[in-house]
């Protein structure tokens, strides 16, 4: 779509923003598996992690469009988005379906960075992308609910104040319909945590600060019920488009940075006495790998338009996850290739961004599963699970 004062403008403020966290930042982090606060507190004064929440809120009431781009230029500026994307689209569960006591106590803060709302509790050890089969519990006592239970690749818990927690509220065998009976809770990891919630970190090939969680009895009170109980699936489904939009961008900012890298180096290294980039078989995948970019970029403007404008945009959030993910993926491995030996040397910083896209191959959801919503919601082929 057409770029706008606006879009220039916020792309030139954010790679601004990035100049003062260069490689060599993200590079030690990595190094040492540890969490950018410095740069997550930046982002926040600057109130780019606000972009979504309504300025009644503090926030600035940016829409979808403008917070990928965000996103996006982070990541072609070498950073990793990953690292707070989650405070950007988690809280569109509080803002659409949270009461108004909720919104107006912590969307405030939220914006504000006083509170950080960066964690979202669903994927369980044995259920996976099984959603409505979770087996974490809430029971109802009183005033009251305890929560028994386990979640795993859960980011950012170590790093946040409030988790969203999708659980099971109704047995399964007592509703219709196996996405019935599944409620959101509002915990606040500040009380929680040694109270009956046990947070394990897990190390991983990238520095995503991920984790799993354990539920013993944790009580959490009744207010904190996000919505209506037993709705939890739809508004999770609800906010899965713009997560969806987010990541494409991320992973447009990933890919453009590879080809960026690689088209560097294949005009400065020279063997047989010319360039690299002289050569096709060096010149083709690069100028591949810049072409489906761009075709993804497309998409996920596309997406997010639909999404802005309040139209359905299911099959488009999921093409441009897809799309934008395999155009990265491909363009980290050009750039590894381009580079040869060099492309695994930290200081090159190609190792760790490979590293990092890579992750979008399977979350927030796999390639697979996007390709069965195609298949059966857009083309009307049988479910296939």
């Amino acid at each position: 779509m057409p770029a706008t004062d606006l879009h220039r403008d916020l792309r030139s403020a954010v790679r601004d923003l990035c100049k003062a966290f260069p490689d060599s930042y993200w590079r030690a982090l990595d190094a040492e598996r540890a969490y950018p606060d410095r740069f997550v507190k930046a982002l926040t004064d600057a109130g780019y992690l606000a972009a979504l929440i309504p300025e009644e809120y503090g926030g600035s009431g940016l829409g979808v469009i403008e917070a990928s781009i965000i996103l996006e230029e982070i990541n072609r500026s070498g950073g990793n988005a990953g690292a707070c994307h989650a405070q950007m689209y988690t809280m569109g569960t509080l803002l659409r379906h949270g009461s108004d006591v909720q919104k107006r106590a912590l969307l405030p803060k939220i914006a504000s960075g006083e509170l950080r709302l960066q964690a979202f509790g669903v994927t369980e050890p044995t259920t996976g992308s099984d959603t409505t089969q979770l087996k974490t519990t809430a029971t109802r006592r009183g005033d009251r609910y305890i929560v028994r239970g386990q979640k795993v690749w859960i980011s950012r818990a170590e790093h946040s104040d409030l988790l969203l927690l999708l659980v099971r509220t109704t047995p399964i065998d007592a509703v219709k319909k196996r996405t019935d009976g599944l409620s959101i809770l509002l915990v606040d990891l500040r009380e929680a945590v040694g109270r009956g919630l046990t947070i394990r970190p897990i190390r991983t090939m990238m520095n995503h600060a991920t984790t799993e969680l354990f539920f013993d009895d944790l009580e959490v009170p009744a207010s904190a019920l996000v919505g209506e109980e037993g709705l939890g699936f739809r508004y999770v489904i609800d906010g899965l488009n713009a997560e969806r939009i987010l990541i494409a961008a991320e992973c447009v900012g990933d890919g453009r940075w590879f080809v960026d890298r690689a088209t560097r180096y294949a005009n400065a290294r020279v063997v047989f006495n010319r360039p690299i980039g002289q050569n096709q078989g060096v010149q083709f995948p690069i100028a591949r790998a810049h072409v489906n970019v761009e075709a993804a970029d497309l998409m996920r403007f596309r997406a997010a338009d639909l999404f802005d404008r309040g139209e359905p945009c299911g099959a488009e959030a999921n093409m441009a996850k897809l799309l934008a993910a395999d155009a990265s993926w491909e363009a980290a491995n050009v750039a590894v290739q381009t580079h040869g030996g060099f492309g695994f040397a930290e200081e090159y910083d190609v190792e760790r961004k490979f590293r990092e896209t890579r992750l979008y191959q399977v979350a927030p959801i796999s390639t697979n599963l996007i390709l069965a919503y195609v298949a059966e919601h857009v083309l009307g082929l049988p479910r296939s699970y």
